[in-house]
């Protein structure tokens, strides 16, 4: 069984990128394992939807802020450009 209680959307709203990562492999292994009931699957699949969005959501904002170095015409570097993924 998963060691902690449900998350609701404040608590994944809380959590960092690794522990929403975390609790997402938590909840996938409860899933596949076949053991959790009807009611629990399907609350947990909520559960991790949420999650899933949370992890997405900060992967995206990590990757707004990410940038690209430019060099300048000796090798130097010149200034940052946005990174295009």
């Amino acid at each position: 069984p998963i060691a902690r209680g449900m998350a609701g959307e404040d608590d994944v709203a809380a959590l960092s990128f690794e522990d929403a990562l975390k609790r997402l492999e938590a909840i996938v292994a409860r899933l596949e394992s076949g053991e959790a009931s009807l009611d629990e699957s399907i609350t947990l699949y909520a559960e991790g939807d949420r999650l899933r969005a949370r992890c997405e959501d900060r992967l995206s904002a990590a990757q707004a802020r990410i940038e690209k170095i430019t060099l300048g015409e000796d090798g130097r570097p010149a200034g940052v450009v946005p990174f295009d993924a």
